[in-house]
């Protein structure tokens, strides 16, 4: 009869799932831990990171280390374990800018030899390699569509075509049929490469579409992880040596490719559109010669640790991710030219914090450790994320999930939610639960155009085969208009990624709160469960990546 008292009472201390995700019963001492969670502190953290005297917290400056020192003081107050490297909190890593030469040239030959000389940043740009600094390549051109291989989906711009030692030329998009994520995946520059490598390319070039799109301006240059070994470790424009030419043409010089090839662009693109390709051999062949120079930073990410309580899954990781950095200086708006980042992402950076509080208020750990991981270099591509999810500081195989925090644009009272991500996962029925618990609807994206999926942190750990989601606003409203998205729209055009988004902008702390709480029992109960997420069965983002 004791030995039954004592297990009851122990059970108390563990949020207990019933067999419908709808129900969940937090006991007292969660409960009361969820409670020291206060909107003053969540300011008071956003407040000091999003100061003047951070400087926008851009990787590599000392704005970015105080963040950084910031964090880990935190961390220490709170008895959060360094989970970085040789016992530290960090996790370095060695940021390289690389900037394209200014003497680039394309000259395209057509089937009977004749020559034409591109002109650079009119015609054509190129980006920069972050490996090599001179490149030459010659190769035939084919077109490949969208540049998708996807035939589980029915559609594939590979299948009729030869791409071995070959330059593909695609247009960015994707077929109407797929689902929103899928489709914001296949777009995805990285997956135009990877599965242009994956057929022998040696190159890509991007086609405008119209001729009102502009190519894009590279002159600042593009920022990727260099490896110890030189290798690159992390980028958003490099797969790997095979490909040795990505490139961005206009409108004109892409539709006169076509065109040579009897392939007319608008209905080409009308037809790839409704799922059919039309991929062909293309009557040119091009020889590039282009430079690239190199300008490394080093900077790196914080990891902290709360370890679980079971022998065994203390081994396991759930991992929650917010980024660090911001942008740091730049152009003046209205006579303010630092980019404070209060909103994006003091505000993720602060409720983590408060997620490790919560943990460091319960005596009985969950079952599995937590990892308290802030990146940096998000703003240049989630460089800091894609070298710790390929890269981390523990068994890769071990991290379980990721709950990824960013700006979470807590402007309005929290009554709604959306979580990118987790419909592809078991992770939805903890999403589900924790949202009944604290009267949040869940709500399908209400701007699924943004490609928000793909477009933070977690989806550097969805491409490493963890199950992975990213709690964003929903677009319910106290007033009944239900119109958040909009209230959103004009939030941002005010104060996304300009000096205007400070501490003294729009700021609900309560929202901030329950914000917290939301994703702390999101994380707390995938920690408690005895099985580990899992893909949902066929799903595309299991299928193509889980390990």
């Amino acid at each position: 009869m004791k030995k039954f008292k004592l297990l009851f009472y122990l059970s108390l201390s563990f949020i207990t799932l019933q067999a419908s995700a709808q129900e969940l019963k937090v006991k007292k001492p969660v409960a009361k831990a969820m409670q020291k969670v206060k909107p003053k502190a969540i300011e008071a953290h956003i407040r000091y990171l999003a100061d003047d005297k951070l400087m926008g917290r851009k990787p590599g400056t000392e704005g970015f280390r105080m963040a950084a020192d910031y964090v880990i003081d935190q961390f220490q107050a709170l008895g959060v374990k360094p989970a970085g490297e040789d016992n530290t909190y960090l996790q370095h890593l060695t940021i390289r800018k690389a900037t394209p030469g200014a003497a680039a040239s394309i000259t395209s030959l057509d089937k009977d030899g004749k020559a034409t000389n591109l002109a650079h940043e009119q015609d054509f740009v190129i980006y920069p390699n972050p490996k090599e600094e001179q490149i030459t390549v010659e190769a035939p051109l084919v077109f490949a569509g969208f540049g998708i291989s996807s035939p589980e989906l029915g559609y594939d711009d590979y299948a009729n075509i030869d791409a071995k030692g070959k330059i593909v030329v695609i247009v960015r998009g994707a077929p109407t049929k797929f689902p929103n994520t899928v489709a914001s995946n296949s777009t995805d520059l990285l997956t135009i490469l990877k599965t242009a490598a994956d057929h022998g390319a040696v190159g890509v070039m991007m086609g405008n579409i119209s001729p009102s799109m502009r190519l894009p301006n590279l002159r600042g240059g593009i920022n990727s992880v260099i490896a110890p070994n030189g290798s690159v470790a992390a980028s958003r424009t490099y797969v790997s040596e095979d490909i040795k030419l990505l490139a961005s043409i206009n409108y004109n010089t892409f539709a006169s490719l076509l065109s040579q090839a009897d392939v007319d662009p608008v209905v080409a693109l009308t037809s790839m559109r409704e799922g059919v390709t039309v991929s062909a051999a293309l009557n040119h062949t091009v020889k590039v010669n282009y430079t690239s120079s190199f300008e490394d930073i080093q900077s790196f990410n914080v990891v902290g640790k709360i370890e679980g309580s079971d022998e065994l899954l203390k081994n396991q990781y759930v991992v929650h991710s917010a980024h660090l950095d911001h942008v740091g200086i730049g152009r003046p708006v209205n006579g303010d030219s630092i980019y404070n980042g209060a909103h994006d992402n003091a505000s993720g950076v602060a409720s983590l914090l408060e997620i490790a509080k919560i943990y460091s208020n319960l005596k009985e750990k969950p079952k599995r450790s937590v990892l308290i991981v802030m990146v940096t270099a998000e703003e240049m591509g989630l460089l800091g994320s894609a070298y710790f999810a390929s890269n981390p500081t523990v068994p890769k195989q071990n991290i379980v999930a990721n709950i990824n925090t960013d700006m979470p644009t807590i402007i309005a009272p929290l009554l709604s939610a959306t979580a990118l991500g987790a419909d592809h996962s078991s992770l939805a029925k903890q999403v589900e639960a924790a949202g009944n618990y604290l009267g949040i609807e869940v709500e399908p994206d209400p701007e699924p155009n943004q490609n928000r999926f793909v477009r933070s942190d977690q989806y550097s750990f969805v491409i490493q085969g963890i199950p992975s989601l990213h709690i964003k606003y929903g677009n319910k409203t106290a007033d009944g208009k239900n119109n958040l998205n909009e209230q959103v729209e004009k939030w941002r055009a005010i104060y996304y990624h300009k000096p205007q988004d400070q501490i003294d902008g729009t700021f609900d702390f309560d929202a901030g709160k329950k914000y917290v709480q939301l994703n702390f029992l999101i994380g707390y109960q995938v920690a408690q469960n005895a099985e580990r997420p899992t893909w949902n069965p066929g799903d595309f983002f299991g299928e193509r990546f889980q390990n």
